[in-house]
């Protein structure tokens, strides 16, 4: 834990005095660290983190040197990961938990709470998610998206509504349900949380958020969702690497919640195509950084029953409970 903390506090204070020209070490000196390969989907949103980290040395500062593997989508991945061509990737804590249920031993170091939420037009006409009733809503990530299982658990105990019968969806890749609202094709959208917030950026209005949602079903809106995914096994045999990504991680969320020109100069790699999208998408990433402490499993294991409850086994595979150790930071 030491060891954590005492690479934390050099981060942080070198966060505090870089500048975009600084090298940290040099490049001999960097060739003789640890490596930790990151795959990430090219071009989302954990790209900008990656970034920050890569460009103003946060990775040599804490005692690893990284590598980013662009792939070309969230499955792909996972089988980076699975397949040993990838140390570690970003992904949910749930399929974490179905992994270790499996036998494999995956951990998760938190990234982002950042989620969706259901955008309607406004002037739909849609005022509570009763009024969806006999419309279409286009969701992004399939039917077993996590904020549309929680919207689904929402609209159940708020209105008594079986939104999957009482709707129709379509599911469609995020920048196509981002059209399909806008064009008018869908009355109703929930898409990831990057889209939603270039989706307000171009006039829709949130009619409920995912957080707002589990708030109201007794979950805890501060549970991380999104984390490093990476072995136990890795764990062990880099630990400095490990710690050093952890602490390289949060100083690079405390640079960028705080340094404007930081995020400046993420603006080419943020593919925005206005003001108004680049102001959303830094609010959004700034409200979806997590507290820095340890995950609350009670509140994580409650939230993990709502969504077996929802997504079965297609979900969860045989997962009933956390599994124990589905947190490194815990």
């Amino acid at each position: 834990m030491l060891r954590f903390t005492r690479r934390g506090a050099l981060a942080l204070g070198l966060a505090a005095v870089l500048t975009t020209q600084t090298p940290v070490l040099t490049p001999a000196l960097a060739d003789d660290l640890p490596v930790l390969k990151v795959a990430t989907l090219q071009g989302g949103t954990v790209s900008w983190e990656l970034d920050t980290i890569a460009h103003y040395g946060l990775d040599a500062a804490n005692g690893f040197h990284l590598e980013v593997l662009p792939l070309a989508g969230k499955s792909a991945s996972e089988v980076a990961l699975l397949g040993g061509e990838a140390d570690a990737i970003v992904t949910d804590w749930f399929w974490v938990a179905r992994q270790r249920a499996e036998g494999r031993d995956y951990t998760f170091i938190p990234y982002s709470r950042a989620v969706g939420g259901l955008l309607v037009k406004p002037q739909s006409g849609i005022m509570d998610l009763e009024d969806l009733a006999g419309k279409k809503i286009g969701i992004a990530g399939g039917p077993l998206d996590k904020s549309w299982l929680i919207l689904r658990a929402y609209a159940q105990q708020e209105f008594g509504m079986d939104l999957a019968a009482q709707t129709e969806q379509v599911f469609g890749a995020p920048p196509l349900i981002m059209e399909a609202a806008l064009s008018g094709e869908v009355d109703a959208a929930i898409n990831f949380w990057h889209f939603g917030a270039k989706m307000q950026a171009r006039g829709m209005e949130s009619l409920v958020t995912t957080g707002e949602a589990a708030q109201a079903l007794g979950l805890d809106p501060e549970t991380p969702l999104l984390g490093y995914v990476l072995s136990e096994k890795l764990v062990a045999e880099k630990p400095e690497a490990v710690a050093g990504l952890r602490a390289a991680s949060r100083a690079a969320k405390d640079m960028l919640a705080t340094n404007d020109e930081a995020f400046a100069r993420l603006r080419d790699v943020m593919r925005v195509k206005s003001d108004a999208q680049y102001v959303a998408l830094v609010a959004g990433f700034r409200e979806g950084i997590p507290a820095q402490a340890p995950v609350d499993e009670a509140a994580a294991d409650k939230m993990l029953k709502l969504m077996a409850g929802l997504g079965g086994e297609d979900l969860l595979g045989p997962v009933k409970d956390l599994p124990p150790g589905t947190f490194l930071t815990n």
